[in-house]
């Protein structure tokens, strides 16, 4: 039986306008040399190029001259071996040296897509069967670098979406490290990383059982600074600031709007980007809510996945996730607590869908396959499409399936809500493929989620057109209970 679904007449488009003003090092050696060039200049020379600057870029940014003042601060070091009194530097040399250590990224301009939606916490000052909701998108701008962007909406009774104004600008987050560590649990997640011992023991084995990031930090640095390290040594080194890079704090300013706030790759372990964010609202067993978001962190090479989670979404804490079973791609937070355990989907093999539990949210053991491919249009690999939907009928599950010539089409599976590796439901045929229109892209014949919710007795599903804009389609909950259920 097939589902009916309204496909919405709104689509989320790339826009190459939104950019944000980051900092840019081109070596220390090529740095040098533009600050002595920097240097030579008079003070009227520096007063009108720094006037034409930011004549060009002020409109442009919030607060651009902030930015110049920090970027100049960033390079203060290689300033200083340069036998240069920083202080003795005027304030407009200062940020014209930053304005040449920063660079404008189109964040937006390649693909929007990926989306997620949640129920916001403010439903104030609305209509009867209006919800105030947050949608998170996957924004992929040049050199394929994502990271997490948001816009705020209201679904009107009949399921339309009002988006709320843009922001003008885009904020970058203040970056505030983690201050302390549990040493028995980092090493743990070392060993996971298959980090030598004999490697990581020579940092490990100094340190207190409870360490903070810049002794961990400063110490790898001191031993990678000393050229008889031998190659795996040196890897071992890396990948033990890459998983101290992995831990950090992020708060944006209190008159950003939630449009303006961007997540962007921050550490080592993230740095070609920031992938498919599953947002959920965590109900906890005493009533009060919490919002995580599970996604993929990649370098190039390696990915790693980490939970993010706010009260607020202008405070977020990052962290990797740890265990057996936070392996791969997919992983997804049920809403609240079963039997008193934090529950997560997986897909830890590449194809099947898995189970786990456990006591935190950063620590998943043991997973449990509960679903492989059935039909032929997910023989290739099935996965979740975000985290599962409370219904008083169970479990509401959507999920991913790569068919013929990797098409990704949408479907849905219904599980016990006392115990999810219970199947009570499974959609035959997906409920949404790829329309002709909807086949090319940056990746043709693709439509993907990370998250959906349950509005006035409708499934509203966001969702991803090939990889490069998104949209949304409502599916009717009873219509689809039934297809479930036949």
């Amino acid at each position: 039986m097939r589902v009916s679904i309204t496909r919405k007449d709104f689509t989320f488009f790339p826009d190459a306008s939104r950019v944000v003003a980051r900092f840019f090092n081109n070596g220390d050696h090529r740095t040098k040399a533009l600050v002595n060039r920097i240097l030579l200049m008079t003070e009227d020379q520096v007063s009108r190029t720094l006037e034409q600057t930011l004549r060009e870029f002020a409109s442009r940014h919030r607060n651009v001259s902030r930015l110049f003042f920090k970027h100049c601060d960033n390079i203060r070091g290689i300033i200083e071996e340069m036998e240069i009194d920083y202080n003795d530097l005027s304030d407009e040399r200062k940020m014209l040296i930053g304005s040449y250590n920063t660079m404008e990224y189109s964040l937006e301009s390649a693909a929007f897509f990926n989306p997620s939606i949640i129920e916001d916490l403010d439903q104030s000052y609305l209509e009867k069967g209006e919800k105030r909701v947050i949608i998170s998108f996957r924004a992929t701008g040049e050199g394929h670098i994502s990271s997490i962007v948001f816009r705020r909406g209201i679904l009107g009774i009949n399921n339309d979406l009002r988006l709320a104004k843009v922001g003008d600008y885009v904020d970058m987050a203040a970056i505030l490290h983690k201050k302390l560590y549990d040493k028995k649990r980092f090493v743990k997640k070392l060993k996971e990383m298959e980090v030598s011992e004999e490697h990581s023991g020579i940092i490990m084995d100094d340190l207190p059982d409870r360490f903070d990031y810049y002794i961990l930090k400063n110490a790898v640095n001191n031993l990678l600074k000393q050229v008889e390290i031998d190659s795996s040594m040196r890897m071992a080194l890396e990948e033990i600031t890459w998983l101290v890079d992995s831990f950090y704090d992020i708060k944006f300013h209190k008159d950003a709007d939630i449009s303006e706030r961007v997540i962007f790759p921050i550490s080592e372990s993230e740095n070609r980007g920031i992938e498919d964010a599953r947002f959920v609202r965590f109900t906890e067993d005493d009533n009060t809510v919490k919002f995580y978001a599970t996604y993929t962190a990649y370098n190039g090479h390696t990915i790693l996945p980490k939970l993010l989670s706010t009260e607020d979404f202008y405070t977020f804490r990052i962290m990797p996730l740890h265990g057996n079973g936070a392996q791969g791609k997919n992983l997804a937070l049920f809403p609240k607590k079963i039997k008193g355990k934090y529950a997560m989907l997986s897909r830890i093999d590449g194809v099947n869908n898995y189970l786990m539990f456990s006591e935190r949210t950063t620590l998943w053991k043991n997973p449990v396959m509960i679903q492989e491919p059935k039909y032929p249009w997910e023989f290739t690999q099935i996965g979740n499409c975000g985290s599962p939907l409370w219904t008083e009928k169970g479990w509401l599950i959507i999920t991913h399936g790569v068919g013929p010539m990797r098409r990704y089409s949408i479907g849905a599976t219904l599980r016990d809500l006392d115990d999810p590796s219970i199947e009570i439901g499974r959609l035959e045929e997906p409920i949404l493929m790829p329309l002709e229109e909807e086949r090319n892209g940056y990746v043709p014949n693709v439509v993907y989620s990370c998250g959906s919710l349950i509005h006035n007795n409708s499934l509203i599903l966001p969702y991803a057109v090939s990889d490069y804009s998104s949209t949304y389609a409502v599916v009717n909950l009873e219509e689809l209970f039934t297809a479930l259920l036949k």
